[in-house]
């Protein structure tokens, strides 16, 4: 049995990766090389990948592919299809960034919300060695107790945060992109209620032609003028001018990003013309890194690995 690994350094340099020689032979390869890719996997029976498109283009000389694994949730890089019409089953990994999410999550909302930036700032100038007065009123911000936390994706993630902020004393709302979603922990509302009124928006829903471009010039001025827009599904999710401009023109109060359209970052990501680091942060997609997290899905791959070969079909998409 031949395991390839074909970008291990998505998951990290410091996850161990020893016990899947328990299984069968493995070869690892840190990176993505396209003109490479084919060739080295064109014997493998099973394939771990995280961001490469898994398609006829690809895996046509793969004889004995059986199984891809993707060190991820989203299975937007895998054609089911192809893979159905081959007899390759797929399995992706489930649940295994909940908490790390979560946390980011709150992480990168208290970063914009609290005004942390200016406050380090002012520490580190040595502005507040020159103050009269102990503490220091130039920057508003507000507490979350009372306010209202809209969630796009009720899923799993977005059910953690949820809890999280209610915890904080928000009165927590959502809006199902589907339709389908009823929950009745939480008051589902419409979107256009949702931007409205929310204080927060936190989205957390995958990609799909319900969510792309979801959030654009309309509802981003549908917000409150010092809400806060949180984006930790997907980059597309967000239209990134529309929002580059309502923070130009403060008609929000600040944005938290851990996704984009493109990543790594273009250079021409509109975005980047917003250098004020109170209005908006933005990540390099590590909502889902916490080392606990990156171990927690190695392992998940391994257990997926271990029941395909017990002929069980666990987190077979």
């Amino acid at each position: 049995m031949k395991i390839v690994f074909m970008e291990a350094d998505t998951l990290g340099t410091d996850v161990d990766l020893t016990a899947f020689n328990e299984i069968g032979e493995v070869v690892i390869y840190p990176k993505s090389e396209p003109e490479l890719n084919a060739e080295r996997i064109q014997d493998a029976d099973i394939i771990i990948s995280n961001k490469i498109p898994m398609n006829e283009e690809l895996l046509a000389n793969c004889s004995n592919l059986k199984l891809v694994c993707v060190t991820a949730t989203g299975t937007n890089n895998l054609d089911l299809p192809y893979l159905a019409s081959r007899g390759i089953k797929a399995a992706n990994v489930k649940g295994y960034s909940t908490d790390s999410v979560a946390q980011h999550t709150f992480a990168l909302l208290f970063y914009v919300y609290e005004k942390l930036h200016f406050y380090d700032h002012y520490v580190k100038s040595g502005e507040y060695v020159k103050s009269d007065i102990f503490s220091v009123f130039d920057v508003r911000f507000h507490e979350l107790a009372g306010k209202r936390f809209g969630i796009v994706g009720l899923g799993a993630i977005g059910k953690k945060v949820a809890e999280i902020a209610r915890l904080f004393g928000c009165e927590v709302v959502y809006y199902s992109t589907s339709g389908k979603n009823n929950d009745s922990t939480y008051r589902r509302v419409t979107k256009e209620e949702l931007f409205r009124e929310s204080d927060i928006v936190s989205i957390h829903a995958p990609l799909n032609e319900d969510t792309r471009d979801l959030v654009g010039r309309e509802e981003l001025a549908m917000m409150k003028k010092d809400a806060v827009l949180l984006n930790l599904g997907r980059g597309p999710i967000v239209n990134q001018e529309a929002l580059a401009e309502a923070l130009e023109q403060d008609k929000i109060g600040g944005a938290g990003l851990d996704v984009l359209t493109v990543e790594p970052m273009a250079a021409d990501n509109p975005l980047l013309r917003i250098q004020d680091s109170t209005k908006l942060i933005i990540t390099p997609h590590i909502a889902w890194a916490t080392v606990e997290a990156r171990q927690r899905c190695v392992d998940e791959v391994r257990e997926n690995i271990k029941a395909f070969l017990r002929g069980e079909e666990r987190n077979i998409v």
